[in-house]
């Protein structure tokens, strides 16, 4: 049987090599932001103190496989190399089942989870004023969710510029991102924390939901969405683990027929 017959099929080839291509360039551009914002938007980290909560090096390390991911993927496919494709496979089915992992935890342990998310926002609530990147990204989270507060708005009693034995003009009061309209007056929310005022007064200047809640309710409001985009992830990294085995059957495949035609 003449040599250049293969048992290769070069549309799984192709398609794994291309789909490994992407997510090399996605991969190399994920690690650059996440360098990026690492050394660069260093004031962040007060809140992100915890290397381990950090999502800048979640960045690091997510761009960083999918590179190497990638990597071995694209030169495995194109130059037929079983090695680097049974890495790619391994590799990629090992994450795999630590994302499954990662959201049985979450969704088992989802008290601890809110637990770890209350301290660190009360950590930010502390020390909101001290600097200005990390009070706009309070202020970013407010607006977005339209909550104030972790658990509720009176978690701003623990920052010393809005606590009501302030003798400041801020003294019982909120950030200008609690309130529901004119953001720009940034005198809206001060002293709507007071006894003077009832709730009902309250809902018509600020959020009173804590931001824990509504980021709880917007999850459970786009579950679908979120399910989706899960189980689109699970079905491209399931397909590339099928790809780069088919791929190495035939590679095996092949070789054994070239043996077999040698030797006859």
């Amino acid at each position: 049987m003449a040599r250049e017959t293969t048992e290769v099929s070069c549309c799984v080839k192709y398609l794994l090599f291309f789909f490994n291509v992407f997510f090399w360039l996605i991969g190399g551009l994920t690690t650059g932001v996440g360098l990026y914002a690492r050394f660069e938007k260093t004031k962040y980290q007060g809140f992100f103190n915890d290397i381990v909560m950090d999502p800048a090096f979640a960045l690091i390390i997510t761009g960083g496989i999918m590179f190497i991911l990638g990597f071995t993927g694209c030169i495995g496919a194109l130059r037929e190399n079983v090695c680097l494709l049974k890495f790619f496979s391994i590799v990629l089915a090992i994450i795999f089942f630590l994302e499954l992992s990662l959201g049985i935890f979450v969704f088992v342990f989802q008290d601890k989870v809110e637990g770890v998310v209350k301290e660190k926002i009360d950590q930010t609530i502390t020390s909101y004023r001290d600097n200005v990147d990390l009070q706009s990204f309070i202020d970013g989270i407010q607006q977005e969710f339209k909550c104030c507060g972790g658990e509720t708005y009176n978690d701003w009693q623990r920052n010393i510029y809005f606590n009501c034995s302030s003798p400041g003009a801020e003294a019982c009061g909120v950030p200008f991102s609690c309130c529901h309209e004119d953001t720009l007056n940034t005198q809206c929310g001060y002293k709507i924390r007071k006894p003077i005022h009832t709730d009902t007064e309250r809902i018509e200047v600020i959020y009173i939901k804590g931001c824990i809640a509504a980021v709880r309710d917007w999850f459970k409001e786009n579950l679908i969405i979120i399910g989706g985009v899960a189980v689109g992830l699970a079905l491209v990294q399931i397909m590339g683990i099928c790809f780069a085995n088919s791929l190495i059957t035939d590679i095996k495949m092949q070789k054994s027929r070239w043996d077999r035609d040698y030797y006859n």
